[in-house]
């Protein structure tokens, strides 16, 4: 039986220090629990007018947000997902001074989200939305980050 193969690549485009190796191990283990067999996955970690540039481009969203997904593709058959997550350190640095939190620990948060996303959770309701919360909460926990919920992005969807 041929070893899971994921590629999992960080491309640092702010100025914040984080773990990239914590949220590498993650995105590994989403992966792992959802049976995908092979994987690309590119996170690129960027400020808030980078995040708002891309949310505006690709979603028509003018404002700066937490974590934006996009699938690129997936193949049922083989199992294999390719996808890009793009995150905002500056909003994980601002909401995590207003929760408590560490910039990190949030950060980790927006990338178990946009993970999530990509192996097909939605939080378009409040029934998918609650299981998703308990996905975080379970990934969040494996990092040992007890985690309070907060803030709605600018939508009003909970993030």
């Amino acid at each position: 039986m041929p070893e899971d193969t994921h590629k999992i690549e960080i491309a640092d485009e702010q100025s914040l220090p984080f773990d990239g190796t914590r949220l590498v191990s993650t995105v590994t283990q989403i992966l792992s629990d959802h049976n995908l067999k092979q994987s690309e996955i590119s996170i690129a970690v960027v400020d808030d007018p980078a995040i708002r540039v891309i949310n505006k481009q690709y979603l028509n969203h003018d404002y700066e947000t937490d974590v934006i997904s996009f699938v690129l593709d997936f193949d049922e058959s083989t199992a294999r997902l390719t996808g890009q997550l793009v995150v905002s350190t500056d909003t994980a640095s601002n909401m995590a001074s207003q929760i408590g939190a560490t910039m990190e620990d949030e950060l980790l948060l927006y990338v178990i989200h946009g993970m999530l996303h990509l192996v097909g959770f939605d939080d378009k309701d409040s029934e998918s939305a609650i299981e998703m919360r308990e996905r975080e909460q379970h990934y969040l926990a494996l990092n040992g980050v007890e985690h309070r919920w907060h803030a709605t992005s600018p939508d009003g969807e909970p993030h």
